[in-house]
């Protein structure tokens, strides 16, 4: 046979822990760009997060939105419709969850943003223009829902070796056995947990240490371990061999589902606690004081610390309570308690400040500065004799 009459290579179809590896690549290329453009950002504002150089915030996100372009071109690009196709055959054999209807909706969402990624760069301008910056500006939306959301398919694609599954499952009589033991452990203390996830059934599933006769077992329980009716299944020398052995996590859940790492609203302008009390340090009368302590509990869109407090308090008990376990809805409700006595405290500390204000004094003047800088001695004066080492006579001339 003639090389012209030879048939043409067929190229290898890649395999799916090659697409999941495509995507990886090119989120874990996002982040890199994320972080050095949030570094360029923060050099265009002034210390309390107002834009000073608006031009070079411009440029950044321009930059931002050309490497974006070429990290989608040079790691997902090729893959990107593959890794699709084998997410949605490997969504197809999970067994059912309540989070597989969200997880197809990112995956329609993610279908969605390739067709507009292919549209919009078969037609790119010239190199260099203010259209192709328009148009890269545009790309930038749906490549970060790539960035943000991508995980997702690439999970779904190393969920088709299989790892859904429990390999070597428990007897009923043995998972028995091992279940009263490890709750007999659990009530004397001595049933530590390690490390948790979920599987592709929606379970939870929970690494502990069961400690019995002076050794450590690592032990595999599936349920809430701070409510009844969980259950171990399986037991094993170390964490590897477990790792091995149980079904693999899927992706963990987020807080808030409209949040994105990549488009941020920018941070509003904020006066940090060390300024305030700077403030009040440097100050010379009672509204100094005051003035600084408003600060502190100011509402609305610039809020002082005490109300970004409060927030952080109240989003973490959200997110306990999202968690959707015993012991995360007990940290919850401490949290909310802790944020009701935080603005409590909050309102206190305005009354306060506004007394303060209403309070027309000064500081008396024989609270005198002292001198940072000592006065130099004269020219021809010797410098003074240094004080003797402790534990040593001082020495006569």
């Amino acid at each position: 046979m003639t090389p012209a009459s030879s048939p043409p290579p067929r190229h290898r179809r890649p395999t799916a822990s090659e697409l999941s590896n495509a995507a990886g690549n090119f989120m874990l290329r996002m982040s890199v760009i994320g972080c050095e453009t949030d570094a360029a950002l923060d050099r265009t504002r002034d210390r309390h997060g107002r834009t000073v150089h608006p031009g070079a915030a411009e440029a950044a996100r321009a930059h931002r939105d050309k490497a974006a372009v070429e990290a989608y071109r040079t790691h997902l690009a090729p893959h990107a419709e593959a890794l699709l196709d084998v997410a949605l055959l490997a969504l197809d054999e999970l067994p059912p969850a309540q989070h597989l209807a969200g997880w197809q909706a990112v995956l329609d969402g993610l279908h969605t943003s390739t067709v507009e990624i292919h549209r919009i760069t078969e037609r790119l301008a010239h190199s260099g223009s203010e259209d192709e910056r328009a148009q890269y500006a545009a790309l930038w939306p749906h490549l970060t829902v790539w960035a943000d959301h991508g995980y997702i398919a690439s999970n779904l694609a190393d969920q088709r070796d299989g790892g859904q599954h429990q390999k070597s499952p428990l007897a009923d009589a043995e998972r028995q056995k091992w279940t009263e033991m490890a709750v007999a452990a659990q009530r004397r203390g001595a049933l530590e947990l390690t490390e948790s996830w979920f599987a592709a059934d929606g379970q939870p599933i929970t690494l502990a240490y069961l400690v019995e006769d002076d050794e450590s077992i690592v032990v595999a329980l599936r349920g809430d371990p701070g409510a009844p009716g969980w259950q171990v299944i399986g037991h094993y020398e170390h964490e590897y061999e477990a790792g091995k052995d149980l079904p693999s996590p899927v992706p963990s859940g987020v807080l808030r589902r409209n949040c994105s790492r990549f488009n941020r609203l920018p941070p509003a302008p904020e006066m940090s606690l060390q300024d305030l009390i700077r403030d009040v340090v440097e100050g010379r009368s009672a509204g100094d004081a005051s003035n600084a302590l408003l600060g502190a509990v100011q509402g609305g869109y610039a809020a002082g610390a005490m109300i970004r407090l409060r927030e952080l308090v109240e989003t973490s008990a959200q997110f306990a309570s999202a968690l959707e376990t015993v012991q995360g809805q007990q940290i919850s409700a401490r949290l909310s308690a802790l944020g009701r006595q935080i603005e409590f405290l909050t309102h206190e500390v305005q009354e306060a400040a506004e007394d303060l204000g209403a309070t027309v004094a000064v500081l008396p003047p024989h609270r005198t500065p002292v001198l940072r800088i000592r006065p130099r001695p004269a020219v021809d004066t010797s410098p003074p004799v240094p004080p003797p080492l402790a534990g040593r006579p001082a020495r006569h001339r």
